[in-house]
């Protein structure tokens, strides 16, 4: 992938971007991991998960953090930032995705802690959904410069995206109603839901920013900010959202267990 040159500010804010998210995920990890105390033991499993996402995510970015760094070298002549002709390695996002997204949608079908053969269906379909999605798009994601071939890839990719947005919007809904949760409960799963929903949403858009005529400098930082926010928010704030769950459910089924905790 060729890169493009930028300017001091450009450089600096991707930069900058990769260093906090990396403080993030790893942060979060830790709460997570001190954060099962306070659920009920058959919750702990989702914590366990959100954490290993957020480690495994936080371990990508610290590569493509050391990555886009030695990608580039700052010339006093400009006083810009030229490539240094070392290439930038931004497969390590898609490693990290192909082993994280099967984790995220797995983790909020286990803090529904549903009927085993429930569970299992879901899991099965949207963890084979989300391999499909991310082995087509990747070919797409590197063609930068080759619109054609980018939509090709675009079109499964995003058909399996498409298919996993409908489980979590439909099909979850008649899970969670023949589950009779409490409606505490219910609204933090369908606000995990829906953020999700959201989130992921960015990612088609930032896939398609080279398509929509935007290029070099501009396209490039746009990517990078935008699949780093939206990993922020799918990782670290979904598993925050997932531990919410876990801890309503606690008070609602194991009161006993939950005074035994200190309130956080």
């Amino acid at each position: 992938m060729n890169l493009p040159e930028l300017s001091y500010v450009q450089y600096w804010l991707v930069y900058n971007a990769f260093s906090f998210t990396i403080a993030v995920m790893a942060a979060s990890g830790l709460f997570f991991l001190l954060a099962r105390s306070y659920v009920a033991p058959k919750y702990h499993i989702a914590l366990y998960l959100s954490a290993l996402v957020v480690f495994i995510a936080g371990y990508h970015y610290f590569r493509i953090f050391l990555s886009w760094d030695e990608a580039y070298d700052f010339s006093q002549a400009s006083g810009t930032y030229v490539p240094s002709g070392k290439p930038f390695n931004d497969f390590y996002r898609y490693a990290d995705w192909l082993i994280t997204v099967p984790l995220l949608l797995t983790e909020l079908i286990y803090v529904m802690a549903l009927p085993r053969a429930k569970a299992n269906s879901l899991i099965t379909r949207l963890v084979i959904a989300s391999v499909i999605m991310l082995v087509t798009g990747y070919p797409g994601e590197i063609a930068r410069d080759d619109m054609t071939t980018r939509l090709i890839w675009f079109v499964p990719s995003t058909l399996a995206f498409i298919y996993i947005l409908y489980v979590l919007a439909t099909e979850l809904n008649r899970v969670v109603a023949e589950a009779k949760f409490s409606e505490a409960v219910n609204r933090r799963i369908f606000a995990a839901r829906n953020l999700t929903i959201i989130t992921w949403l960015f990612y088609p858009i930032a896939y398609l920013v080279p398509v929509f005529g935007i290029s070099g400098a501009t396209a490039e930082v746009i990517v990078q900010l935008g699949y780093s926010i939206a990993d922020l928010t799918a990782k670290a704030l979904f598993g925050v959202m997932l531990y919410l769950i876990a801890r309503e459910k606690t008070l609602a089924e194991e009161p006993e267990y939950a005074r035994t905790a200190a309130t956080p």
